[in-house]
């Protein structure tokens, strides 16, 4: 970029997760804000919707808006499944690199957006998860999986958390599927007396989804086997911490063409 700011549209700045991307966007030497989309919090000043000095940008209610005005490089959003894919089309559309943190999207959505990103020549990334620890577990697991095949997946967060399996916990299936063979695990013969006390099925092992107040975000893996037992957790205390991944995601897709599904990628 020879030393050119990246300029970003925030899309649900007013949101938890939007507001921590304002603080970075707005505290970042590299980056610069172009826009911010809410519909609760619009006509507010960006900066003080972030808990800062005025930055003398008002918040918009209309993306398309923001898109077509605001001579945008990338869009970060984190709103919610039913509209990040309308978002992230339309951005693709003018020309704007999504970076996405919002889960939700079907792997026929993945395709088609990746489509579109190449027709345009741009990049994009979803990613389930923006922390680097969460990105490792990961890796870890289904670096473990190879020699540890039995295994059952255990997340948490909070009570108004919309989604089960979090897709973090869909993409760590994900990554040990690649790696491992189907296999059903357990008792053949074992019955439920309570639906869904085992949890949903995945691939022949099990996901289980916590949900209660308190909890922001945590992830284990438990690894079984004769004599002995291997776990892999990662906990997430706040917002915060995702957003030296968030940069990096900034960064990244203004070098390649492409969708791309998983932070992942961006870790060796």
């Amino acid at each position: 970029m020879s030393g050119k700011k990246i300029r970003v549209i925030v899309a649900g700045a007013g949101g938890r997760m939007g507001k921590e991307v304002l603080k970075l966007v707005l505290q970042d030497e590299e980056l610069e804000l172009a826009a911010a989309v809410d519909r609760s919090s619009a006509e507010s000043d960006a900066g003080r919707l972030a808990g800062l000095e005025e930055a003398g940008i008002v918040v918009v209610s209309d993306l398309e808006t923001a898109l077509a005005s605001s001579n945008a490089d990338v869009l970060v959003d984190f709103t919610n499944p039913k509209a990040a894919y309308p978002h992230t089309a339309l951005a693709v559309k003018y020309g704007v690199r999504p970076v996405i943190g919002t889960t939700g999207f079907t792997p026929e959505q993945i395709a088609e957006l990746d489509k579109q990103c190449k027709d345009q020549g741009i990049g994009g990334l979803i990613a389930p998860n923006f922390s680097i620890g969460a990105i490792l577990l990961m890796k870890f697991a289904a670096q473990a999986s190879k020699y540890f095949p039995n295994l059952e997946i255990i997340e948490y967060h909070g009570d108004q958390k919309l989604d089960a399996p979090s897709g973090t916990a869909i993409k760590t299936a994900e990554m040990i599927s690649e790696v491992r063979q189907e296999l059903r695990q357990g008792n053949p013969l074992e019955e439920e007396t309570i639906e869904g006390s085992r949890g949903g099925y995945y691939n022949g092992f099990r996901i289980h989804s916590v949900r209660l107040p308190g909890i922001f975000a945590q992830e284990e893996v438990i690894f079984g086997d004769f004599g002995q037992s291997l776990k892999i957790r990662h906990d997430s205390y706040e917002r915060a911490g995702y957003m030296p991944g968030v940069k990096i995601g900034i960064q990244k897709v203004m070098e390649y063409t492409g969708m791309i599904y998983g932070f992942e990628h961006f870790i060796d």
